[in-house]
């Protein structure tokens, strides 16, 4: 993703820029825990075309927010984990999750990914 340095107004917009998208906070969360291979990530996201899904993950590369690694396998692997800049968007996904759960306790509603909340880092 390219980006001009004066298209930012504020923080926020420079912080959606980087992990706004319909699939990029989901990839991220995922990877907190450990790296993942690329089938993984479409089994944990079901609803993300391969196209979409490959076009975010490119996307959250060229960010530096994920590595990208691929294991020469027959046939080759793809695994993609968390550099350090995106390890340093943990607490901002862990709000986020925090934030979202609170509004669908408040619909009572509990989504799979809420009963099995992964321990703070």
């Amino acid at each position: 993703m390219k980006f001009d340095k004066d298209q930012f107004n504020c923080p926020v917009e420079a912080t959606l820029f980087l992990i706004g998208g319909k699939y990029k906070p989901l990839i991220l969360w995922h990877l907190i825990k450990q790296p993942l291979h690329y089938m993984e990530l479409q089994r944990l996201i079901p609803k993300a075309t391969p196209k979409m899904l490959s076009q975010q993950l490119r996307d959250l590369e060229s960010c530096n927010l994920i590595h990208r690694e691929v294991i020469p396998e027959k046939p080759p692997k793809t695994i993609y984990s968390l550099t350090p800049f995106g390890r340093s968007a943990i607490p901002v996904l862990e709000a986020m999750c925090n934030w979202g759960e609170h509004y669908l306790n408040e619909l009572d509603l509990e989504t799979p990914c809420c009963a099995s909340k992964r321990d703070p880092i």
